[in-house]
C-alpha cells in the first residue's frame, strides 16, 4: 500500500521532534550543537519548501483551503526568521538556548495545528488519488531539497 500526504508529513514531523528536543538538550558551543542545528535547519527547510509545494498550493484551489494554507505558510515564514536569529547568536553565549526553545516552541505549535486542524480539513478536501500522488510528489522534492540544502 502506497502511503499518503499524511503520512509522508508525519514521518517529517517526527524528525522534526527529535532533532529540536535533542538540539535543546545541548549546552555550549559544542559540534553536538551545531550539528543538530544544521540538521534541524535543513530538515526544517526541505519540509517547509516540499509542504508548501504539495501540501498548500493544492490546498489553495478549494475556498476552504485558503486561509489554512495562508496561515501555514505564514508560520513557515516565522520559523525562518528564527532559524535566522539563532545562526546569528552565538552559540556560545546564555541567550542561544531560551532562542532554540522558542524555535522548538514554534515547531510544536505549527506540527500539532497542523496534525490536528489542517490534515483533517484537507482529507475531506483531497481525493484519495491526490493525497497518493501528493505523497510520491512532496517526498521526490524534499529528497532533493534534503541533499541541495545541505
Amino acid at each position: 500500500m502506497s502511503q499518503n500526504i499524511f503520512e509522508a508529513l508525519r514521518e517529517s514531523h517526527e524528525r522534526q521532534r527529535d532533532l529540536y528536543r535533542q538540539l535543546v538538550a545541548t549546552s555550549g558551543d559544542t559540534p553536538e550543537r551545531q550539528a543538530l542545528f544544521e540538521q534541524l535547519k535543513t530538515e526544517l527547510l526541505a519540509h517547509e519548501l516540499a509542504e508548501e509545494r504539495h501540501f498548500y498550493v493544492p490546498l489553495m484551489d478549494h475556498d476552504a483551503g485558503v486561509d489554512l494554507s495562508r496561515h501555514a505558510i505564514a508560520e513557515h515564514h516565522e520559523l525562518d526568521e528564527l532559524v535566522e536569529s539563532l545562526e546569528d547568536a552565538d552559540p556560545a553565549t546564555p541567550a542561544w538556548l531560551p532562542l532554540a526553545k522558542k524555535l522548538a516552541d514554534k515547531v510544536e505549535h505549527h506540527l500539532k495545528e497542523e496534525e490536528h486542524k489542517f490534515f483533517q480539513m484537507a482529507g475531506k478536501l483531497l481525493t484519495e488519488k491526490q493525497k497518493a500522488q501528493l505523497a510520491k510528489d512532496y517526498v521526490a522534492t524534499y529528497e532533493e531539497a534534503k541533499t541541495t540544502t545541505a
